[in-house]
């Protein structure tokens, strides 16, 4: 049978697992945004697809990471000279040269580290985006599923790049429950992802406090000075930080 309940019971183990069997994972690549923050580098988090959904969870909202900036296909027409019908084929992620394009149109400075997601990791975008950035010194963290990373067919995958993984837990394909006709319905990577992404934040924002240094962090703009103080600290890194749809 196929409900709310079951689904629930493996969302929940996705995100007890989650919890437990990355948190070393997750302490690693706060020690690696953390030195790259205090350096005066910025967060470029890229994600295709849902993936999206993940890397915008980083930037732009309440209680989260200042010095982090959203990287996107959308990029190509909000900055570049793209149409918006030119980004609209979901299979656009798959073009060679695409992450290049995207990359060209952001001030990408070599303090900053990156953060991909990708639950199959093996899109064309999402490698040369990664391939792009230890080329040039960056340090890389994927958001991936080992489980579907393991059984793609593909030459070069996002998690062989990465100098840390964090295992989002989902299986192969995302979904994760079997329909009687073939098939599998309710993906948990965005929840799963989502999660590791907030972990990944407190464990960046634990270290600037034990340092005695206070966190640069956004307040909501809905609350009394919250607009004035994300301002102020906005100013420090002008166009690298593009909130877009944020």
């Amino acid at each position: 049978m196929i409900d709310q309940n079951s689904y629930a019971l493996i969302a929940g183990a996705a995100v007890d697992r989650l919890r437990t069997a990355e948190r070393d994972a997750i302490e690693r690549a706060g020690a690696l945004v953390y030195a790259s923050l205090r350096a005066g580098g910025v967060l470029q988090a890229f994600g295709t697809g849902h993936s999206r959904s993940v890397a915008l969870e980083l930037t732009g909202r309440a209680g989260g990471l200042v010095p982090a900036n959203q990287l996107g296909i959308r990029d190509l027409a909000y900055y570049g000279d793209a149409s918006p019908r030119d980004i609209l084929d979901p299979k656009i992620e798959r073009e060679p040269g695409l992450a290049a394009r995207v990359w060209e149109l952001a001030d990408i400075r070599p303090e900053d580290v990156f953060v991909i997601i990708s639950n199959s990791g093996g899109n064309a975008a999402i490698v040369e985006m990664a391939r792009l950035a230890v080329r040039r010194g960056h340090p890389v963290i994927a958001i991936t599923s080992r489980a579907h990373t393991a059984a793609a067919a593909v030459e070069e995958r996002l998690a062989d790049l990465a100098q840390v993984v964090i295992d989002n837990g989902a299986p192969y394909g995302d979904a994760t429950l079997p329909l009687p006709g073939g098939g599998s319905a309710c993906g948990v990577s965005t929840l799963t992802g989502v999660l590791a992404a907030q972990l990944l934040v407190a464990e960046v924002v634990g270290r600037f406090l034990a340092a005695g240094e206070p966190p640069p962090v956004f307040k909501s703009a809905n609350t009394p000075g919250g607009d004035a103080h994300n301002a102020r600290l906005l100013d420090r890194y002008g166009p690298r930080v593009r909130l877009g749809d944020a």
